[in-house]
């Protein structure tokens, strides 16, 4: 069985478009690669420098790495590319497939985010993601949701038939793991960080409820001694509609105390998430919230929303709080730094929590799909 797999998305520059689903599309393929079977996997991309060993690499013009170019590629020259490769079944991994084809497709969506709060995208990616994200899972024969939340969005917003949805949920690399503090008190001192600091790591954008996250954090600093000394870490590349966090800083009058250190690259996460006291993740919306899982994986106590697919991920291995909720985020920040105890057992939970997720698992359940579709 041949497998066409769309990966235009995947991108290893180091900038917010190499994270999201970008390594959700870089770990599917490498543990797909990894998989004994009788499919064989082709992957279109644009990225130069990516490589998975047992899949084969179909590279095209650096310019589609341009959302415009990308669009009208993936609708007019990849239905030609995909009767040339004699494949089976088209895998779009990011909520869109060719439609010009009549291959069956297998659509992954991470989340309906531009139906659901379009008013935080920008218009031209809002239109663009609506009526091909629609139009894909109106034609798709499966569609992979990466959580239980995603499913019901398709279900309630876009009307998908529940018995082509296939919840998949995504993985976690074997290298986030707990590590030795030692280590993670002389990555501190190598990259000026607090001894204590509380870390966000994604990507800038409003979604992420990262204003909230600063006032919430500046509330807690003006009623509570004991967080003068903490840090707040916002770590991760600027998306769009980011200057309102920057202006809340400033308004609060913490620029010396909220650190930026923009894009983390992919072997440098676990010792960031390591490093930092506790992982925070304010979220309004996620699909599925790698990282989330990441954190918890890596032994590092957790503090997220109550957004349904965090909730998910997290299980009863996080505190949570209302995402609209500022004082409430506060009051979690001041429970769990008061706290060792709790902080020593959700660092605990969440190690436990971890072990149910893995990309093996991820990709074994993606070719159960290909297989049902062929």
């Amino acid at each position: 069985m041949r497998i066409a797999i769309n990966a235009q998305l995947l991108n290893t520059e180091e900038s917010y478009r190499g994270a999201g689903v970008s390594h959700y599309s870089q770990n599917l393929l490498t543990a797909l690669g990894k998989q004994a079977g009788d499919q064989h996997f082709t992957a279109f991309l644009n990225d130069s420098r990516f490589a998975a060993n047992g899949v084969t690499l179909r590279r095209s013009s650096p310019l589609l790495a341009k959302p415009l170019a990308r669009i009208l590629w993936e609708q007019t020259a990849l239905p030609l590319a995909l009767r040339g490769e004699k494949a089976d079944v088209v895998h779009g991994l990011v909520n869109v497939l060719p439609l010009a084809t009549s291959l069956p497709g297998v659509v992954t969506v991470h989340d309906l985010s531009f139906v659901r709060m379009p008013e935080k995208l920008p218009p031209a990616k809002r239109f663009y993601l609506t009526r091909l994200c629609a139009a894909s899972v109106g034609k798709a024969r499966k569609i992979i949701a990466v959580s239980r939340q995603t499913a019901d969005d398709l279900i309630d917003c876009l009307g998908a038939d529940p018995a082509q949805i296939e919840v998949v949920y995504n993985g976690v690399a074997a290298h986030f793991c707990p590590g030795a503090e030692a280590e993670s008190a002389a990555f501190r001192r190598s990259r000026g960080l607090p001894e204590r600091f509380l870390l966000y790591l994604g990507t800038l954008e409003p979604r992420k409820n990262l204003a909230r996250l600063v006032d919430g954090f500046a509330r807690w600093r003006e009623n509570d001694p004991a967080a003068q000394d903490v840090g707040l870490v916002l770590a991760g590349g600027k998306g769009w509609y980011y200057a309102e966090i920057f202006r809340r800083v400033q308004e609060w009058g913490l620029a010396d105390v909220v650190h930026f250190p923009g894009f983390i690259p992919g072997p440098e996460l676990p010792h960031w998430y390591r490093a930092a006291t506790a992982f925070v993740y304010p979220s309004l919306l996620e699909g599925f919230g790698l990282p989330v899982l990441e954190a918890m994986a890596c032994g590092v106590p957790v503090i997220c929303s109550d957004a349904a697919s965090l909730l998910e991920v997290a299980g009863q291995a996080a505190l949570t709080f209302p995402a609209q909720d500022t004082d409430g985020l506060a009051h979690r920040l001041r429970t769990l730094f008061a706290d060792e105890a709790l902080r020593q057992e959700l660092a605990q939970k969440g190690v436990e929590q971890a072990r149910g997720f893995s990309w093996e698992r991820t990709a074994r359940e993606t070719a159960a799909v290909y297989a049902a579709v062929a």
